[in-house]
């Protein structure tokens, strides 16, 4: 099973149009009445200065051939932001070669897990696109979950954030951090359509957790590149921490995650309890 591009670039764009209001792009409606939120096909059409054909033959996936300049013309009408741009256009482009499920994960080096077990102040861990978690240290697992006692198939960030009650409690906004992985995997999903191991994914996701059907059907899209989570945590209680993501060159899939407490913070504080706690009790992966 591999995700529907010419489907996923319809249901993108249409999702775009429908939050945009004509009065807000300086057209005017003259009282009548509108069969579809937001902007019409040919309304965005006339502003991007494409043919209503053209547009339509984007949305509808026709061809996957279209322009740079086309293309950057509807995200300006659409008001992309840059992650939504790229994926835009990645979308409206032809698809990479097929990742069959059987490929397998990449080896990690050994050098990789040395420097997570080197960083004893930091939870930190190492996940691929499909938002599976492959090696973590200490404080990673004594803040979200002991991943050595789960199933490898079960170590993955979006299927823990929907289907484990745990870390529904650990983090305080849960609603906001099911957007955001959601987001997160569809962007990466747009990176890879064909990827089947996030296909896969996707379908046990949907099949398995009404929340998630919804996010997924918004058509979000966001970079994990940095942010802030308020965790609450059985032990320490509250930590408010961020997060920075760090791409490895030679494997732009994997991405390794790093929180970190403001200095001098109560979740500073907190987060040294934690990971003092860690070295003590917690094994790393």
């Amino acid at each position: 099973m591999t995700l529907d591009r010419r489907a996923e670039l319809g249901e993108f764009l249409r999702s775009r149009r429908a939050r945009l209001s004509p009065a807000e792009l300086g057209l005017t409606a003259y009282g009548q009445r509108r069969r579809v939120p937001g902007l019409r096909r040919e309304e965005l059409a006339q502003l991007a200065g494409v043919s209503v054909d053209h547009y339509i033959r984007l949305e509808q996936g026709r061809s996957l051939h279209f322009s740079a300049e086309v293309l950057n013309a509807v995200a300006r009408v659409l008001r992309l932001d840059a992650a939504e741009r790229a994926h835009l256009h990645r979308l409206a482009r032809p698809a990479p070669p097929a990742v069959p499920a059987a490929a397998g994960r990449p080896a990690l080096r050994a050098g990789l897990h040395r420097v997570l077990a080197s960083i004893h102040d930091a939870p930190a861990y190492l996940v691929d696109r499909d938002t599976t978690v492959l090696a973590w240290n200490r404080p990673a697992a004594a803040l979200i979950t002991d991943f050595a006692t789960l199933p490898p198939e079960q170590r993955n960030m979006a299927r823990l954030t929907f289907l484990d009650e745990g870390i529904r409690h650990l983090y305080a906004d849960w609603p906001t951090r099911a957007r955001d992985i959601v987001a997160f995997l569809r962007l990466d999903a747009g990176r890879r359509p064909v990827d089947e191991s996030i296909s896969a994914l996707v379908a046990e996701l949907s099949a398995a957790s009404a929340e998630f059907r919804r996010l997924w059907g918004e058509h979000q899209v966001k970079d994990k590149g940095h942010g802030r989570y308020l965790y609450r945590h059985p032990l320490v209680g509250e930590l408010e921490l961020a997060y920075e993501t760090l791409r490895l060159p030679d494997h732009p899939g994997l991405a390794l995650i790093v929180h970190t407490a403001d200095e001098g913070s109560a979740s500073h504080i907190a987060l040294r309890l934690l990971t003092t706690w860690a070295d003590q009790e917690t094994p790393a992966g």
